[in-house]
């Protein structure tokens, strides 16, 4: 599991490098969702952890863009990420504003 430089973290994750460094461990989180990027889509998911479980995740591995404590707040990231991409490209091509981001 590979994660964004600039993760997102939502309001409700209290302990964001313990939750980052239990979801490398592919541990088992109630209530946390994953902002992921997904390079056989070409685009960003919402994902509960517990789907990492899965061996197709074990070999596609997900990048990791957020981290939130409800799906609610997860949505919010994706918004929080497409007004950024509004606002500084003036294009809501969230991938390619993230992956440019991500190469700077």
């Amino acid at each position: 599991m590979k994660f964004y430089k600039n993760l997102y973290i939502g309001d409700t994750i209290r302990n964001p490098k313990k939750t980052r460094r239990k979801l490398k461990r592919r541990a088992k989180l109630q209530n946390v969702y994953v902002v992921a990027y997904m390079e056989e889509s070409g685009q960003l998911s919402i994902y509960h952890n517990l789907m990492f479980q899965q061996r197709y995740y074990k070999e596609h591995p997900p990048y990791v863009i957020g981290i939130a404590g409800s799906h609610d707040e997860a949505v919010k990231i994706i918004c929080r990420i497409a007004q950024e991409s509004v606002r500084e490209t003036g294009q809501a091509d969230l991938t390619a504003y993230l992956l440019g981001r991500a190469m700077n």
